[in-house]
């Protein structure tokens, strides 16, 4: 009777060894994770490393030259905040089998609140358009204040 349940541990044992190497695994593989980014405009382009943070900006083609300050950060954001959504979801699939029990290795079963661990970078990528209605309105003032920059006579 006590033969079973030696195996039983045994068996767990060996879940949760396969389980710590898929997990370190996983890790080891975002650790050098990046996801690159550009605003709508093409004005701007981010890199963005495994934990979201910024880690590169460029400004291709020149084009931010002609914008003005706050255009140019609506489009920093825009870009940054696509970055970070790409980021989260990688993270998310990288992780999903771990937690699905796909694959060799049996999920642990664990629920996982996405939407907690990542806050608005879920909501910045295409797809669900959350998040984006701030910096959409943001673009629109910037767009209906281009004719305030007219020179206008004194």
């Amino acid at each position: 009777m006590s033969e079973p349940m030696e195996q039983k541990i045994s068996q767990a044992m060996a879940d949760l060894a396969a389980m710590q190497d898929a997990v370190a695994q996983a890790e080891s593989e975002l650790s050098q994770a990046t996801a690159t980014a550009r605003s709508r405009d093409r004005a701007v382009e981010v890199t963005v490393g495994p934990q979201g943070e910024l880690t590169g900006l460029k400004f291709p083609d020149g084009k931010h030259q002609s914008m003005t300050g706050p255009q140019l950060a609506a489009s920093i954001l825009e870009a940054a905040q696509d970055g970070r959504a790409q980021m989260a979801r990688k993270v998310m699939e990288t992780f999903a089998p771990l937690t699905q029990g796909s694959g060799g290795v049996e999920g642990l079963g664990v629920d996982i609140d996405w939407e907690r661990m990542f806050g608005s970078a879920l909501g910045g990528g295409s797809g669900s358009g959350m998040g984006r209605s701030a910096g959409d309105r943001l673009r629109d003032e910037i767009h209906e204040d281009t004719d305030d920059t007219l020179p206008r006579g004194r």
